[in-house]
C-alpha cells in the first residue's frame, strides 16, 4: 500500500518520492523550490516542512490547494502555453511528468548551484502499467544526455517496488565546479 502522512488539517496524502527525500539534504537553508506538476502538493509539503518557499506549477491546482500546502501556486498549461516563470530556483523538482520541451524552461529556471531533482517512468514500465506510452517513457540515459550542462551527483535506472515501475531519475547540480557531495543527509 502507498504510505500516508498527515497534513497539517490531517488530510490523508501520499507521502513524498524517497529520491527526493534522499537528496533534499542538498538544497540550502531557505531554498526557493520549483516543484513542477506538483499535482496534490506532497513534495510542496516536503519541502514547506524543511523550511524552503516553495512554488508549485500545474495544469490543475485544485488538489494542492487543498491540501493547504504554505506555497506558491501557479495555474499553467506546461504543454500548450509558453513557459510561465522568469525567476530561478534554488532546486527544481519534477516527479511522475515528462513532456520533453521543457527541459531547456527547466534547466533556465535552476539558479547558480542549483539542484534539479527528478524521476519519472521510463521505457519498460508498459509491463507493470502506465504510463504506457513511448512518448511519456524516458529512453536509456535519456536524463543524462538532457541534463548534460549539469554536474550529476546521482543516476539510477531501473526497477523499483512499492509500487512496482521502471523509473529513471536524475540529482543535477547547477556548476561548473566538481565538488564532493555527501550520498547520505
Amino acid at each position: 500500500p502507498t504510505p500516508l502522512i498527515n497534513s497539517p488539517k490531517h488530510l490523508a496524502r501520499v507521502a513524498p518520492s524517497p529520491w527526493v527525500q534522499r537528496w533534499s539534504h542538498l538544497l540550502p537553508t531557505n531554498a526557493r523550490v520549483l516543484d513542477v506538476a506538483c499535482g496534490s502538493g506532497r513534495h510542496l509539503h516536503w519541502f514547506a516542512a524543511l523550511g524552503h518557499a516553495v512554488t508549485g506549477i500545474d495544469l490543475a491546482i485544485d488538489a494542492a490547494q487543498e491540501s493547504q500546502a504554505q506555497a506558491t501556486l501557479i495555474q499553467a498549461d506546461l504543454e500548450n502555453q509558453p513557459w510561465p516563470i522568469d525567476q530561478t530556483f534554488d532546486a527544481v523538482v519534477v516527479t511522475n511528468y515528462l513532456w520533453r520541451p521543457l527541459f531547456p524552461s527547466l534547466l533556465r529556471s535552476l539558479a547558480p548551484e542549483g539542484v534539479l531533482i527528478y524521476e519519472t517512468f521510463a521505457l519498460g514500465n508498459a509491463v507493470f502499467g502506465k504510463p504506457s506510452r513511448p512518448d511519456f517513457l524516458l529512453t536509456p540515459g535519456e536524463l543524462l544526455r538532457q541534463c548534460n550542462s549539469l554536474q550529476t551527483v546521482a543516476y539510477e535506472h531501473g526497477l523499483v517496488q512499492s509500487p512496482t515501475r521502471v523509473v529513471q531519475r536524475i540529482v543535477a547540480k547547477n556548476t561548473a565546479q566538481m565538488q564532493p557531495y555527501s550520498l547520505s543527509p
